[in-house]
């Protein structure tokens, strides 16, 4: 299921893809070539989008442009990382950059990413701006980190796996929709909501993509499910299966590495009652974000916010 229709986006959309592809040119070929790969190679935009959707529903902030491209430089940085960290195998249907290019250009050209983030920010000439860019920075090390130290340690539980998703997605995501009121300087109930509305839905955004990439399709993720449980990663359906079925700490363990393992846990959740439990959950979850809107005046702006929270109780890809 794709995106809705998000009105009067199509100008802002273009222009952020030309800016985007301004910002990453280099005159190395490799940092071309990767940033071809995974910036210039286009993806939802799902960040930009939530920038340019709030700044609307408020009737337009400054430095929106600026905005969108620091969160998606932000968000293609951590990809970068993220995919050495995972020994990913693909990104956005492509061979992932490290396996291309090697580990040190693949780190480097995300930081040369960072680099351009400083330059964008830099130029709103707004302190607090800077200041939560690099909170949500903090925010997003300390996330990947706990989730290495949740595998070492076998820390698992429900509490460590909501501050895992909060701080590798729902965090920048509330940065997205709360940064055109900060720039605004909008009053501290409309920055709330707007806050509060990014970190739901980014909530329930990570808490459907680990459901697909669990009991989703190759056809539908384009690539092979089962990554979180080949990763050590302890998502919802696991944690919650673990508490029933002692068996599911051992798969989890040895990352589901013997025959059958995935099909178990698949078919666990499905006889147990799991994956419809993992569906209100997002659905409730997603239902929160949409009346956390409740303070802004209404707009087909705030409709498209509220229907793109809402879409998360049926996303299939």
């Amino acid at each position: 299921m794709g995106f809705p229709v998000l009105p009067g986006l199509e100008a802002p959309l273009r222009r952020f893809e030309e800016a985007l592809s301004g910002l990453v040119q280099s005159d190395v070929l490799f940092i071309r070539l990767i940033h071809q790969d995974l910036v210039t190679a286009g993806g939802k935009r799902i960040r930009p989008r939530l920038v340019f959707l709030a700044s609307r529903a408020l009737g337009g902030a400054p430095f929106e442009l600026e905005l969108a491209l620091a969160v998606e430089l932000l968000h293609s940085a951590t990809l970068l990382h993220d995919d050495l960290i995972d020994d990913a195998e693909t990104r956005r249907g492509k061979e992932a950059a490290f396996r291309k290019y090697g580990n040190a250009v693949s780190v480097l050209s995300g930081d040369f990413l960072l680099s351009r983030l400083l330059h964008v920010i830099a130029k709103t000439g707004r302190m607090e701006l800077v200041e939560r860019f690099a909170e949500v920075a903090k925010t997003l090390s300390e996330g990947e980190v706990l989730q290495f130290q949740v595998a070492a340690l076998e820390e698992y539980s429900l509490e460590n796996y909501e501050r895992i998703i909060t701080a590798k997605t729902a965090a920048l995501m509330a940065l997205c929709t709360e940064g055109p009121a900060l720039l605004r300087g909008e009053p501290p109930e409309i920055r709330e909501a707007l806050h509060r509305f990014g970190l739901l839905y980014g909530q329930a955004f990570q808490m459907r993509d680990d459901y697909l990439d669990l009991m989703g399709t190759p056809e539908v993720l384009g690539k092979p499910v089962g990554g979180d449980l080949r990763e050590g990663k302890a998502t919802l359906i696991p944690l919650l299966l673990m508490e029933r079925f002692p068996e599911v700490r051992e798969i989890l363990r040895r990352k589901g590495r013997e025959p059958g393992d995935l099909e178990r846990l698949r078919a666990l959740a499905r006889e147990s009652g799991v994956v419809e439990e993992v569906e209100a959950r997002i659905r409730k979850r997603a239902q929160e974000a949409a009346s956390a809107l409740s303070p802004l005046p209404p707009s087909p702006f705030k409709g498209a916010l509220e229907e793109l929270a809402l879409r998360e109780a049926e996303r299939l890809s």
